[in-house]
């Protein structure tokens, strides 16, 4: 008898892991697929609409436009599902908003219709909260940065592979019923047969697991002493063989997980006998945003991804401008770079998935920023005002861009990771929501700043650099509070359920 439920509740386990990997291969491809839209729209919609005979600025508005409503829905998504703990219909929803908004985008009547589509898609990027705070509360503190890693590193393969699908939507030109399909508007039917196709993977592949069942908590469990301030491991102990009067804690220890990517895992408890169902609390109860966010730990985080994302944006606007009038350099030119590029950032995060298991979160941060200042000093040396011959700047150009990626992945990754840490669990999916707001209002304001002072480097890599500083001050001063905070629970609630 014992055998047989042994063996169910393996089984049971197997079952909960292969749907925890299906699940997350379908988030990896929901990011892939967002970052090869962007691949594939960035480069024909500006044509686009100077065939709707567009102004200029509609090419700003079309692009902000995404972030804008990706910023306003990101929370709403995050809400919904802290309430609800049900991620999958919010991805099917958000998907359904991108399949309407990339197909408005391949009907492309009027330059108006082009804006909105681009405002009903990034209606869909903001499910992008709910799918951090589903990884939160469905991986191990210690895997976390590996998880969010690897995500994040698909966004950028999608990115890198992206440009090889305009190979063949350029060629396009035909008509479709009453719709012209020509290298315009092929990218929007292209993306729409694309999160069609992803919705059937949502609906077949995604589980919504709960936490307590598809993760294990790494938990030390001693006695409380009176005094006793050392944090010394005790041998574990039963509930049915310690004293009442001397009930311990469960203490989860960010100082002995921080770096442990497969931290030691203890088997849950034996079932209790079978009580009535207790209703799952309102995450939002006893919540506070004010006490949230208002802490020197998490201003720190989101000025790091406000400060980040700002100038990643702003020097991606600088690029091909700066290409253009010192290297000469065209489409084929610039396509080739972005490829370059891309292979390097997808490295890097795997590097920084590898190096998560041996060094702390807000070490990584460190590092990251130490080498984004580095490039930023580089760029203000050698790019603002270029001397030398061709292979010289370019050679100087080179390297800025490769310091410049070289430290993204590593701030990306300790950011989204540390931030996960310092907010609650249960209401992750809304604190992940105001951070993507965060690096929304970045990735419209960065090409706002660079693209006027594109010819004033100095200026903007100025400010870019007085930007870092003052992260990495903020880093310095709050270094020892980047760390997850030590849960504790007490067991006097299954003392009382047991008297």
């Amino acid at each position: 008898m014992l055998m047989r439920q042994q063996g169910k509740r393996s089984n049971k386990q197997m079952d909960i892991q292969q749907k925890k990997k299906l699940s997350f291969i379908t988030i990896g491809l929901i990011f892939l697929l967002s970052g090869i839209e962007y691949a594939v729209i960035l480069p024909t919609i500006w044509m686009y609409l100077q065939i709707l005979d567009a102004p200029p600025y509609f090419l700003g508005l079309g692009l902000s436009a995404f972030s804008l409503s990706g910023l306003l829905s990101g929370p709403l998504f995050g809400h919904w599902s802290d309430r609800t703990r049900k991620t999958k219909t919010i991805l099917l929803l958000s998907n359904v908003f991108e399949i309407i908004g990339n197909f408005m985008y391949f009907i492309g009547y009027s330059k108006w219709l082009l804006l909105s589509s681009r405002l009903v898609a990034g209606i869909g990027a903001g499910a992008g909260s709910s799918i951090f705070g589903y990884l939160t509360r469905n991986t191990v503190s210690g895997d976390r940065a590996q998880v969010f890693a690897a995500v994040m590193a698909c966004r950028q393969a999608g990115l890198l592979i992206g440009p090889a699908f305009n190979i063949f939507l350029r060629l396009c030109d035909f008509k479709l019923g009453p719709f012209v399909v020509n290298k315009y508007t092929s990218p929007g039917l292209f993306m729409c047969g694309m999160w069609l196709l992803l919705q059937l993977a949502v609906a077949l592949l995604y589980w919504d697991l709960p936490p307590a069942e598809s993760s294990e908590l790494q938990t030390v469990v001693r006695p409380k002493q009176r005094g006793d301030e050392e944090e010394e491991e005790e041998p574990l102990m039963g509930a049915e063989e310690e004293p009442s009067d001397t009930y311990g804690a469960v203490i989860i220890d960010p100082e002995q997980s921080e770096t442990r990517c497969s931290p030691r895992r203890l088997s849950p408890p034996p079932p209790s006998p079978a009580s009535p169902k207790a209703e799952e609390p309102d995450p939002f109860e006893d919540f506070s945003a004010r006490k949230e966010f208002l802490r020197e730990e998490v201003i720190v985080l989101l000025t790091a991804q406000f400060i980040t994302l700002f100038n990643q944006t702003a020097l991606e606007t600088m690029v091909t401008p700066l290409t253009q009038r010192y290297f000469g350099f065209g489409e084929l030119g610039n396509s080739v770079m972005y490829s370059l590029c891309g292979v390097e950032v997808i490295l890097g995060f795997f590097f920084v998935r590898w190096l998560s298991c041996r060094v702390a979160d807000r070490m990584v941060l460190a590092v990251g920023l130490v080498i984004c200042a580095v490039a930023c000093v580089w760029c203000l040396l050698f790019l603002a005002k270029p001397r030398g011959g061709y292979s010289v700047e370019l050679s100087e150009f080179g390297i800025g861009v490769f310091l410049q990626l070289l430290g993204l992945p590593f701030v990306a990754v300790a950011q989204v990771t540390l931030f996960s840490k310092v907010t609650a669990e249960k209401t992750q999916g809304f604190s992940q929501g105001v951070r993507r707001s965060i690096g929304g209002v970045a990735t419209i304001l960065g090409p706002l700043w660079a693209g006027g002072l594109t010819g004033n480097l100095y200026l903007m890599l100025g400010m870019m650099m007085a930007l870092l500083l003052l992260v990495m001050v903020m880093v310095v001063l709050s270094y020892e509070r980047l760390v997850e905070p030590p849960v504790v629970h007490h067991a006097s609630d299954s003392t009382e359920s047991e008297g």
